[in-house]
């Protein structure tokens, strides 16, 4: 089932919806998949400098894993498709013009955005904007 690729529907139909917990960005540094997998990550990537995971806080907490900020996850809900252009462009350039940094994230059926948890209910509206 492929996703949507027509940016007018993707804005039009994206429903952005608030994840429970708090998150927060964190690497492990030797790269230790065994101790990631244990943690159950949101996600994971590898980069030369280390492991990097989302993981709760509480996760983090419970590991005794250092992280620097702490976000609220949001899911556009709308299924897009991996070539579609221009969604990420659009949050983003939304959210930078009223002060909100965005952390996105791509996945198969839809894209994330993270940002700092006292700017979640700022972003879910700045969102609904532009599905109008």
């Amino acid at each position: 089932m492929s996703g949507e690729m027509d940016l007018d529907r993707l804005l039009t139909l994206m429903q952005p919806k608030l994840l429970d917990g708090d998150y927060v960005f964190c690497t492990l540094a030797n790269n230790d998949f065994g101790e990631a997998v244990k943690l159950q990550p949101l996600a994971s990537f590898q980069e030369e400098e280390g492991l990097s995971l989302i993981l709760t806080q509480q996760q983090a907490d419970a590991a005794s894993i250092k992280y620097d900020s702490v976000f609220k996850g949001i899911t556009l809900t709308v299924h897009s498709s991996l070539d579609a252009v221009g969604l990420t462009a659009a949050v983003a350039n939304k959210l930078a013009s009223s002060g909100v940094p965005a952390n996105v994230v791509a996945a198969h059926f839809h894209d994330h955005v993270f940002v700092p948890a006292q700017k979640a209910q700022l972003t879910l509206q700045l969102l609904t904007e532009l599905e109008e």
